[in-house]
């Protein structure tokens, strides 16, 4: 036999409305049962570390570093006056790049706020 569509509807309200009040009336009763909770005993927490315990700010502060020598390419210009120039008051632009030896030495960066967490 089949079933009109109205009967069909009537049949999926009918279920879902059930399926609705029993879902209610299941929450109602584990909402009920969950309200007296045990508490917790120090004894099982004894081995559980606060995160917060373990961690400390570190201020941002400047901090010395070596820097080991190292070459680099720099910019060399020549400070001469062109004579020939109408503005002979005016420096050449002409230059040239030179590779130079920096020597290793002690320089300051910033190091920024941060926290530091070490383990117990």
């Amino acid at each position: 036999m089949t079933l009109s569509v109205r009967a069909r509807r009537m049949v999926a309200g009918a279920a879902t409305a059930g399926l609705l009040a029993g879902g209610g009336a299941l929450a109602a009763a584990g909402t009920a049962t969950a309200a007296p909770a045990p508490t917790v005993s120090s004894a099982s927490v004894s081995g559980h570390h606060d995160h917060n315990d373990r961690c400390t700010w570190k201020k941002g502060h400047w901090e010395k570093k070596w820097v080991k020598g190292h070459w680099e390419k720099r910019w060399q210009s020549d400070h001469r006056h062109d004579h020939k120039d109408k503005h002979s008051h005016h420096t050449s632009h002409k230059g040239h790049w030179k590779n130079v030896y920096v020597p290793g030495h002690w320089d300051t960066h910033w190091v920024k706020g941060h926290w530091s967490c070490h383990h117990k």
